[in-house]
């Protein structure tokens, strides 16, 4: 009986230990801090190259196109696509029959204006003479004065139809000059020495000049001298200068770097769905022929270039901890400033771009960025100089080489967030696995 009792007595005392101990592993695991799974990288020292790329089309120096002013079909063609050309060479002729006739006949009126002004020259002569014998009669009063009057008269119209005479001559003139113009014009002359980069027309084809003179070839002046027209944002203009150093690649030798010299950033933008762009020039030297006109270019200029300076990965500096997070492992997150110390990388060039105060390109610089010294990471604040895109360099602020600074963050599969906020250790995974910030 006894030994009963007491069996029952060692039952309950382990019960009551049980669910002490249960009690106590659930209290415990609920008051202790998440284990959150940080990504994270070191601050290390090394160059960062600041570059601002824009693409551009490759062309020549100076582009003649060469047209014509009169109208007529291609009776030759001398010169064809690639063709070197010297300043002065018949490249194309335009047939000059119709110009021909119109020259002889320019011709003619001109012979005939010239006999009408010498006949009309002999005619003035005599009414200059009966015209003074009429006033050596008159003089005696021989004549009637009528006669005088008739003489005098036909010496004036002789001498005006003379004026009229000489002006004629002076029209059948101009007009014969047009002619022999037109009749040269047939002759298509190269303006320039260069290559023929363009043939707009073949033999036979008919060009008409009437409203505006055709592109009948384009020329290029040299090729061993060439530009890159480029594209660049507006964020990013501010950035370069005349004399900077760029360099390209295009798609025809993709595995060579071409350098070139910014020598004109244009003042006209360009306006394309919104997006505002400045042609940056590029002179460029193509001394082996193989860069042509059109191709594309890749340009990259850099605008910066820092040796051995502290970095952080800009991941580090866009990562903020979210509200949840914040709660769980009781973390105090800085508030962002409004003048933008806070804002992404961006926000902070359209700052420095937009020509505010210094006090605002300053906070602009200023950033946080989360270092994990043990457990939980701790804010830092910084400030930030060059950027390559992938990494910024750190200016000021209180951080070693070797810290490790968090860019990421991963909940463990054991925990959930409610939808009133928090975070409840043990309450299953969240859906779609595990969650992360």
């Amino acid at each position: 009986m006894s030994g009963g009792k007491s069996t029952k007595l060692w039952g309950l005392i382990v019960l009551v230990l049980a669910l002490a101990a249960g009690g106590a592993f659930v209290v415990k695991r609920r008051s202790a801090k998440p284990k959150v799974q940080w990504e994270t990288t070191a601050v290390d020292r090394g160059r960062i190259t600041a570059r601002v790329t824009a693409t551009g089309t490759l062309s020549a120096l100076v582009t003649v196109q060469v047209g014509t002013q009169v109208s007529g079909s291609l009776q030759k063609i001398y010169v064809d696509f690639n063709s070197p050309v010297k300043k002065g060479q018949l490249i194309a002729k335009i047939d000059p029959r119709l110009f021909q006739a119109a020259l002889e006949n320019a011709r003619a009126n001109y012979a005939q204006a010239k006999a009408a002004l010498h006949k009309d020259e002999v005619q003035a002569t005599l009414a200059d003479r009966q015209f003074q014998r009429q006033g050596n009669l008159a003089k005696d009063k021989l004549i009637a004065p009528a006669d005088f009057d008739t003489a005098e008269s036909a010496a004036h119209s002789a001498a005006a139809q003379l004026e009229a005479d000489r002006a004629t001559v002076k029209q059948a003139q101009a007009i014969l000059h047009q002619a022999e113009v037109n009749m040269a014009l047939t002759d298509i002359i190269s303006p320039t020495d260069g290559v023929v980069i363009s043939r707009n027309v073949d033999v036979g084809q008919t060009v008409a000049a009437s409203l505006q003179a055709p592109v009948l070839f384009t020329i290029a002046e040299d090729l061993r001298k060439m530009q890159v027209d480029t594209s660049v944002a507006e964020a990013d203009v501010g950035k370069l200068r005349p004399g900077m150093a760029a360099s390209f690649a295009v798609d025809a030798f993709p595995n060579e770097a071409f350098k070139g010299t910014v020598r004109q950033i244009r003042n006209a933008a360009t306006t394309v769905q919104n997006v505002v762009t400045y042609d940056a020039v590029i002179d460029v030297q193509n001394t082996d022929l193989r860069l042509r006109p059109g191709m594309t270019a890749n340009v990259t200029f850099v605008v910066a270039n820092k040796d051995d300076v502290p970095r952080v990965p800009n991941a580090a500096l866009r990562f903020r901890p979210s509200p949840e997070l914040a709660s769980a492992l009781k973390l105090e997150i800085p508030k962002a400033r409004r003048s933008g110390g806070e804002r992404a990388s961006g926000a902070s060039a359209s700052a420095r771009g937009s020509g505010g105060s210094a006090e605002a390109e300053e906070a602009a610089e200023r950033r946080t960025v989360w270092v994990l010294r043990g457990e939980v990471p701790s804010p830092v604040r910084i400030k930030t100089g060059t950027s390559d895109g992938s990494k910024t360099e750190v200016v000021e602020g209180a951080l070693q080489i070797g810290d490790l600074v968090v860019s990421d963050a991963t909940l463990p599969a054991g925990m959930k967030v409610p939808a009133t906020g928090g975070l409840l250790p043990g309450a299953g995974p969240p859906p779609g696995g595990p969650r992360r910030f």
